[in-house]
């Protein structure tokens, strides 16, 4: 079948002790709630929804909260937790490890630790930290190093210095939004081009990247006439890898697959913050989507993820 042994780049663990913490340390500013999770109902989910790996990451609000070494320290508890478990289940689990930004210095620590020593599969950022968005030139160091691994990097939204919508959590709307704003932010600022090497995913399909980037590709290249044309802007923009997590709506799928390049789409659950009937209902589209071929679906589930992540061949 073309669905089975899916590869899914967009779930989330939730460690016992970061869980814990969490609430003393200002909780999750989104006003989303912290689910339940264990390693063995996650196998069950994957086991569902014919999904042979899950690459696990931490979602926001991440490890920001915490301050200094601490921080440091609750980054580094996470990605051994979750290297652990790619040690005690093997090739059901994957890692992309958690980074302490806003600590530029430790981060750039923590990645290669990560990715050099415990053998991560990549690294998740946030789609801000602060306010700061990740085509800032503060955080160069970090995108050298991982440039110089030829990193995957898994880019997670999170709340915009904006207020939340009374009555409406951040990860409906915000999230998407914030996606958006970093993409253009990084693209504008050259990020793609000085770290070709890394290999950048985008949450949700990119938030509205798909939707509106002619308005973004066309409108810069008026207010800068001396920088990228529009044709170069798009090119950038298609640079992006993506992933279907909550995306595979019958509405905006057909506008995401018009402009995606296919062979960078890959498949996502955002299991368990999108509780076990919701993925599996984005998944269920995606699997009957009249517009996918079974050639389309086996390289959205499994083949392109295949070309990343080298160890799981």
């Amino acid at each position: 079948m073309p669905n089975a042994a899916r590869i899914d780049v967009h779930t989330h663990v939730v460690p016992p002790f970061w869980a814990e913490e969490l609430p003393s340390h200002g909780g999750d500013p989104s006003g989303w709630s912290t689910p339940a999770w264990s390693p063995e109902a996650h196998l069950a989910f994957m086991d569902d929804q014919q999904v042979a790996t899950s690459v696990l990451s931490l979602t926001a609000p991440s490890v920001v909260a915490w301050e200094g070494q601490e921080r440091r320290d609750m980054a580094r508890r996470v990605n051994e937790y979750v290297a652990e478990l790619v040690s005690r289940y093997p090739g059901r689990f994957g890692n992309f490890a958690t980074v302490p930004l806003p600590d530029v210095e430790g981060a750039v620590a923590e990645a290669e630790y990560a990715l050099d020593e415990l053998g991560a599969d990549g690294v998740v950022l946030l789609s801000n930290y602060g306010g700061v968005y990740l085509g800032d030139p503060r955080y160069a160091p970090l995108w050298e190093a991982l440039n110089r691994r030829s990193a995957v990097v898994f880019i997670h939204p999170t709340s915009p210095p904006i207020e939340v919508l009374p009555g409406v959590p951040g990860p409906l709307v915000d999230y998407p939004f914030d996606t958006t704003r970093n993409a253009v932010q990084m693209v504008f600022s050259g990020v793609l081009d000085r770290y070709p090497d890394t290999k950048i995913i985008l949450a949700h399909a990119g938030g509205f990247v798909p939707y509106a980037v002619m308005r973004f590709c066309e409108l810069q290249p008026a207010l800068d006439p001396e920088g990228p044309s529009t044709e170069e802007l798009l090119a950038k923009f298609k640079l992006f890898y993506w992933d279907t997590a909550l995306s595979s709506g019958p509405d905006a799928f057909p506008s995401f697959l018009a402009f995606a390049d296919h062979e960078r789409i890959l498949f996502g659950s955002d299991f368990p913050y999108a509780p076990a009937p919701v993925a599996t209902a984005f998944d269920q589209l995606l699997d009957t989507h009249s517009g996918l071929t079974d050639e389309q679906k086996t390289a959205f589930n499994r083949g392109n993820a295949k070309k990343l992540f080298t160890r799981l061949v």
